[in-house]
Formats: structure tokens, sequence, C-alpha cells
């Protein structure tokens, strides 16, 4: 399987390296190659930089990593996504982290699946911080990665893309709990940058027997 990601940022990088040190291969696309050839190449061999349509084509499962303005515009760029798994790693911010621009009766996930003809979307990598897809790795038990959408092949081939970097995976159900995923989002920023906790923490899941 090759993981596409579209985005070279914090969260694409951090994703790009959990997955190749654990043997994946990851194409990452970006609309100037050249500006990250040295960090993608930092990745080693398993990693390889493209433009974003030549990682779209490349993927079997493609991972948005990008700011959500340029959401639409990459769901709108391919005429027919073919069924292709299609990640919304990424969250509908106000300025200034000042909240959410979409919500209640709708998602950004679902705005995604409404203009990406074809695509299996599917809500994941959105709800912590960068440094915790980097490291998954806590001493007091293993970070959750909620996990959503309508397509369960699509949603179960994501779930165990989380487990492979170290989260226990959390099978929401259908996309709409994207209208969930995106506020509890904004928990982790708000107590990271509000709040002062900066980002080496994360949220688990207690289960009593």
């Amino acid at each position: 399987m090759t993981i596409s990601i579209l985005g070279a940022g914090n969260v694409g990088m951090a994703l790009a390296g959990a997955f190749t040190r654990r043997g994946e291969t990851v194409v990452l696309g970006v609309p100037e190659p050249a500006k990250y050839a040295n960090a993608v190449a930092a990745l080693g061999e398993r990693a390889r930089l493209t433009t974003t349509a030549q990682a779209v084509a490349a993927g079997d499962v493609v991972i948005l990593a990008v700011p959500h303005a340029a959401v639409a515009a990459i769901a709108q760029s391919v005429n027919d996504w073919q069924g292709k798994v299609l990640v919304d790693a990424t969250n509908p911010l106000a300025p200034g982290l000042a909240g959410l621009t979409l919500g209640t009766t709708t998602s950004g996930a679902e705005e995604l699946a409404r203009l990406a003809r074809g695509a299996r979307v599917v809500k994941a990598f959105n709800s912590t911080g960068a440094e915790n897809m980097a490291d998954a790795a806590y001493p007091g038990g293993v970070p959750m990665m909620p996990v959503c959408g309508d397509d369960a092949q699509a949603r179960q081939r994501v779930m165990a893309l989380a487990t492979l970097i170290g989260f226990e995976a959390v099978d929401m159900g259908p996309l709409m709990a994207a209208r969930y995923l995106e506020p509890f989002a904004m928990t982790w920023i708000h107590l990271a940058f509000r709040q002062g906790f900066g980002c080496r923490f994360a949220f688990g899941l207690l289960r009593r027997d």
C-alpha cells in the first residue's frame, strides 16, 4: 500500500515520519516540491516527494494534511476519486484559533465528502497535535485516535494505520461523527495553546471491566 500525504507541514511530516519508520511507503505531495526537498530526503528512501496531483494519483490512501482553506480546491481538482480512501486530517479553524467555522449541522469532513466525487472520506488524525503523531508513546498509556467514515472498510483501513503508529484507534461510526471530532480537536488546541499545557499531552480512553 502506498500512502499519499498532501502537505508537508507539521502534521504531514509527522505522519510521514511515523509511517516510514514502520516500513510504509509514503508519497508527499505539495505545490512546490523544491521547497521541501531536503526535509523529505531526511525521511529516507521510503519517502518520495511529488506534486499534489502526482501524489493523489499514486496513493491508495490519501491523507489531507493541508490548511482547511485548501481542502475544497483539492477535492474538486479530481473528477472522480475512484473509490480512493481520502482521510481528512484538517479542522475548519477560525482565524487566531478562535473556534471553528463549521459545526452543529455539518462538519469539514462532510463538506469534503460532498465535493470529492467518488472518494471514501474518513475523518482521522485531526484530534491531537503533530507531536503526538510523530511519537505516540506515553508512559501512562496509549493515546486514542477517533476515526469516523461512512464506508466501514475504509474506516477500518484508517484505523489500522492509526494503530500502526501507536494509537488506540476508536471506531466512531459514520462520517457525521466528525461534527463531534472537530470540536474535540479544539479541546486539545485550547489546552495546548490557551491554557498553557504545551504539546506534550494526549487524550486516552479508560474502560471498566
